[in-house]
């Protein structure tokens, strides 16, 4: 579908609430409360199996993980430090790791941080940075280090979290994702560049808010269900997936 159909189809999904942020999603204010400590939360074993498994691969702005030639492309827009991402990512992102792993679907990831520029900090740039980072780490290190991110994420979208020390102790709980090359990658804020590009993709998007999803380029219409594996799951296959 060519983009500026795209941005129509995303245009008019929004305005009819059909993505589920009209509902409920990041769009630049705070949730309520404060930051939490910067705890570390474990992926589920059964999940990180999956998880483990599933290659990852930069194209341009975006980071697809699954197979190439799978028949569903699933692109899906989220920032590090949005609330509604990481709910997101504990219901519904398990349901497309699992039909990655199937071969069913590529999943196209645009990590924005537009909420570092709504509500201050950096926290949104520098995970995005820490998960471009993780896409070089072969089979495995990008998905998993994402569940682990969002699983690990600061409470009320905190404007000082995801420090570095936070995000290299997400990192020690992927098997093989620490390296000289990582470490120093988040330290160094290497990809802020591509980090930037791919903030632009997401405004050039013009999709306004985090989670949102599309199912080969047209607009899920899953509500609530972005937080519900089985809703989810069953939205997919209205999609055709």
């Amino acid at each position: 579908m060519p983009a500026r159909r795209t941005r129509r189809v995303v245009a008019a999904a929004l305005a009819a609430g059909l993505i589920g942020l009209a509902a409920v999603g990041c769009s630049g204010g705070t949730e309520s409360g404060a930051a939490a400590a910067a705890a570390v939360t474990v992926v589920p074993d059964d999940h990180a199996e999956v998880l483990a498994k599933l290659p990852a691969a930069v194209e341009g702005t975006k980071i697809v993980v699954g197979r190439a030639k799978a028949p569903h492309t699933v692109t899906v827009y989220v920032d590090p430090r949005c609330g509604y991402c990481a709910k997101f990512e504990a219901s519904a992102g398990t349901v497309l790791a699992d039909e990655a792993a199937a071969g069913n679907v590529r999943v196209e990831y645009v990590i924005a941080s537009f909420l570092d520029a709504r509500t201050g900090g950096t926290a949104s740039a520098r995970a995005a940075n820490a998960l471009r980072a993780a896409a070089d780490a072969g089979t495995g290190g990008f998905a998993a280090f994402q569940a682990a991110l969002f699983a690990s994420q600061p409470a009320g979208e905190s404007e000082d979290g995801f420090s570095v020390d936070h995000l290299l102790r997400i990192a020690d709980q992927v098997e093989g994702l620490r390296s000289d090359a990582f470490d120093k990658a988040v330290r160094d804020d290497t990809y802020r560049q591509w980090v930037a590009d791919a903030g632009k993709a997401f405004e050039d998007a013009g999709v306004g808010g985090t989670p949102t999803v599309l199912v080969d380029g047209t607009a899920l219409p899953a509500g609530n269900a972005l937080y519900d594996a089985d809703g989810f799951a069953a939205a997919l296959r209205d999609a055709g997936v």
